[in-house]
């Protein structure tokens, strides 16, 4: 029996372990929930109820190809181990995955599970991620040649069939409400209406309403979550929105067909920059628990205040619009990026949190959380690469600048909802609390920190070392061939 091991890939389409599979031999599908996994300090419930739209799909089209999904629960190699066990495995597929550091062991255990039981496994590329890649030289080459490659098809089996398997609720595995109202729908099918309705409609203004919560919402593609459960492959979304640019270059000139340039040479660099921070994480797995520069390790306070921690987390900062957005993002399991990084530099900047409590708790927040993009980022916002420009973010302006009116920040704060707009990013004018930090001091005191760090002289040293490895290179540097040859 051929095991298709499904982890975050859960759509047919452009499945390559599944084509691989299904014409090597008898196939049987399996998803393993591992409540070890769900149980970690970056996973939440809101993730796990999208995962349940996914795999309620998922088992819906594999029975439409002849494949009924067996859903199993426990360790990973426990759970092969009882299926070696009945049925016999002759060969494991799965898709690789870069994931966070429990995966990562779980995956090094299930190798050596296969190698005693003499099993071959096959892992797939899943994205533009190059599994032990040398050097970042052609990178962006590589990408672009696996985005264009064709996409596979499931080929059928056997006739349509129904669904056996129960996907369990959060609650048997120990998961409680987390205060979502407004999930968005998972599963292959709400991808392909996102991306049409991205690409045919709302994605018109997206390249200067990305910025904004007050539009972003509505202006973004919503694609995030479901590139990070591999609903939809990003080979896919590429080549539509490829498909989408052409189109547009026979739109007549004017106002709409430049503004949908924009919009589409925004998204496709994202998809693009997508794969480019993921693979930072494939090279350096402890990106997730330790600075990338090791010279701001030790910057993080010894001590920090719980109170301001919680307020944060709850939305109580006195800063309006990072307390709309975390309440947003509360509720919702979704933010732009700008704001993103706005609550982050924040957390770490103004109030002197660690950036990784910060970025676990957002980590638990998001329901597109992706470790290999979720971590980079979050070093940026809190300075902690050694390679990117520091931004400490000025949460007034970027109300001012983001929701000059206060829209966003009304809809999220309805303690605000009197305030004129004049003073909707000074509530404290108004008799309201005065924010738990003074701005102009605070970020002045975490600039002193990281500036002085950077004028050390073995600093820039450490620096070039981290961008050889990981910044981003847009013209390949060797040939082609030599590529090819480096990643044989």
């Amino acid at each position: 029996m051929h095991v298709v091991w499904f982890k975050r890939d859960l759509r047919i389409h452009d499945h390559v372990p599944l084509s691989l599979a299904t014409l090597a031999g008898p196939t049987l599908p399996v998803y393993i929930l591992e409540p070890d996994l769900w149980n970690e300090p970056d996973m939440s419930t809101r993730q796990f109820l999208f995962l349940s739209d996914c795999i309620i799909e998922l088992q819906r089209d594999l029975g439409s190809i002849g494949l009924d999904l067996k859903i199993m629960v426990g360790n990973a190699t426990d759970c092969l181990n009882t299926l070696n066990n009945t049925i016999g495995i002759t060969h494991l597929w799965s898709s690789q995955e870069t994931w966070n550091g429990w995966t990562y062991d779980r995956d090094l255990a299930v190798k050596e599970w296969t190698r005693e039981n003499h099993i071959e496994w096959t892992e797939s590329p899943q994205h533009g991620v190059i599994r032990c890649l040398k050097n970042r030289d052609g990178w962006s080459y590589l990408w672009k040649k696996r985005m264009s490659a064709p996409m596979v098809t499931a080929t059928p089996v056997g006739a349509p069939i129904s669904p056996t398997a129960h996907f369990p609720p959060p609650e048997d595995i120990g998961l409680t409400p987390d205060g979502i109202i407004d999930l968005q729908k998972g599963g292959s099918s709400a991808a392909l209406d996102c991306l049409n309705q991205f690409l045919f409609d709302s994605g018109q203004p997206y390249t200067k309403a990305m910025s904004s919560p007050v539009t972003a919402f509505n202006a973004c593609s919503r694609l995030s979550p479901h590139l990070a459960f591999g609903t939809i492959s990003i080979r896919h979304v590429f080549q539509i929105a490829n498909k989408r640019q052409q189109a547009i270059q026979t739109m007549p000139r004017g106002p709409e067909k430049k503004e949908w340039q924009s919009a589409l040479r925004s998204f496709l660099g994202r998809l693009r920059w997508h794969c480019h921070f993921i693979q930072k994480l494939e090279d350096e797995p402890q990106l997730e628990f330790l600075s990338l520069h090791p010279m701001m390790r030790d910057l993080d306070p010894q001590s920090f205040s719980p109170s301001f921690f919680e307020k944060w987390k709850a939305g109580n900062t006195g800063f309006p619009l990072v307390d709309a957005c975390m309440r947003a993002l509360r509720a919702t399991g979704w933010l732009n990026f700008r704001m993103r990084a706005m609550v982050m530099s924040v957390a770490v900047h103004h109030l002197q949190l660690p950036w990784r409590h910060c970025a676990l708790y957002l980590a638990t927040q998001f329901v597109d959380y992706e470790p290999g993009i979720h971590y980079s980022q979050c070093q940026m916002q809190a300075g902690r690469t050694g390679i990117n420009a520091i931004r400490i973010y000025n949460p007034i302006k970027q109300g001012l600048d983001q929701d000059p009116t206060g829209v966003f920040i009304r809809q999220w704060l309805p303690e605000l909802s009197k305030i004129p707009d004049r003073g909707i990013h000074h509530p404290w004018a108004f008799g309201h609390p005065q924010p738990i930090v003074d701005e102009a001091s605070a970020r002045q005191h975490a600039a002193t920190l990281l500036y002085g760090r950077k004028k050390h002289p073995s600093f820039k040293k450490s620096s070039e070392k981290i961008l050889k490895k990981h910044g981003s290179r847009r013209k390949p540097v060797t040939s082609p061939l030599q590529m090819q040859l480096d990643l044989a």
